[in-house]
């Protein structure tokens, strides 16, 4: 009997042993929100960006030169003087500005692909969409510190470090805002 009762002693320490373990290793408290802080694990990135950018140049230039002569001889009967004044000036006046405003907002799914040594988490997600013949493409890459992740697991992308945001598209509307030939080699003469 004591036999017995030993081996079910041995049994059962060794079981909670290997029960601690798998739940140090495999999940997570059941008070805190589960978001992502390990390589391999899934975030949903906010894109909210909101940028404006202007800018104007005035340039103004002004040059004159003037030159006078005066050239005098003897003919003998007298002294004759003959002069003249030359006189040149440029100039130049030019004005510039540009105004560019873009918003852009998607979510998009990306994957921690490194833990740094700090404990911010390196990121990068892909997301690829084609609808009635044109492509769009989104790549996002950064590094999120695990203070930004909000409880549902989600990070906006302006508390991105190191943010890299692409939209790429292709189809017949970005082949048609292209300029044709002819409007390419004009730009080049001119």
């Amino acid at each position: 009997m004591k036999r017995i009762l030993f081996f079910i002693i041995i049994l059962f320490a060794f079981n909670l042993n290997a029960y601690s373990q798998f739940i140090q290793n495999s999940s997570r408290s059941l008070f805190s929100d589960v978001k992502a802080f390990r390589e391999g694990d899934a975030i949903m990135v906010l894109i909210i960006e909101d940028t404006q950018a202007d800018n104007s140049a005035n340039t103004q230039s002004n040059r004159s030169t003037s030159v006078d002569a005066n050239l005098g001889y003897n003919t003998g009967s007298g002294n004759n003087t003959m002069g003249g004044s030359l006189g040149t000036g440029t100039g130049h006046q030019g004005r510039g500005q540009t105004s560019r405003n873009e918003k852009i907002r998607s979510r998009l799914s990306a994957k921690v692909v490194e833990v740094v040594e700090n404990g911010n988490l390196r990121i990068e997600g892909t997301r690829t969409t084609k609808v009635n013949g044109e492509t769009q493409t989104v790549v996002i890459k950064g590094i999120v510190r695990p203070v930004d992740v909000r409880p549902d697991n989600s990070v906006f992308s302006y508390s991105i470090l190191e943010l890299t945001l692409l939209i790429e598209g292709d189809g017949s509307v970005s082949e048609i805002q292209e300029p044709g030939l002819l409007t390419k080699f004009l730009r080049l003469l001119f």
